[in-house]
């Protein structure tokens, strides 16, 4: 196998983040807060990562800019749409999995 160039590994690295919002969207069973009981992220975190991406590229955007992007339509209908209230449990999980994320910028 030959080494990507930087331009290529970033063409593979954009098709690559466009994939998984294609899945996170087609996904609409699975609740954020499941995802961040399991992996310590959820839409949410890739839309403030993308957010920030953006102005570092000279392109602000604020969260409901960015959280649009990511959900294909604004958070508020997502929420309406498909968003279910969150367990004990489910929260309980979420609390636990965000410790393992402290002191790493994310």
């Amino acid at each position: 196998m030959s080494n990507p160039t930087q331009q290529q590994r970033e063409k593979m690295e954009a098709a690559a983040f466009r994939k998984l919002v294609q899945h996170l969207r087609h996904r609409t069973d699975v609740q954020n807060v499941d995802m961040m009981g399991q992996s310590g992220f959820c839409r949410n975190c890739l839309a403030d990562w993308y957010a920030e991406a953006a102005a570092d590229m000279g392109h602000p955007m604020d969260k409901e800019a960015a959280r649009t992007a990511i959900y294909g339509m604004s958070p508020a209908e997502w929420k309406q749409r498909h968003q279910t209230p969150a367990s004990e449990a489910q929260l309980a999980l979420m609390a636990e999995s965000l410790k393992k994320n402290e002191g790493r910028g994310f």
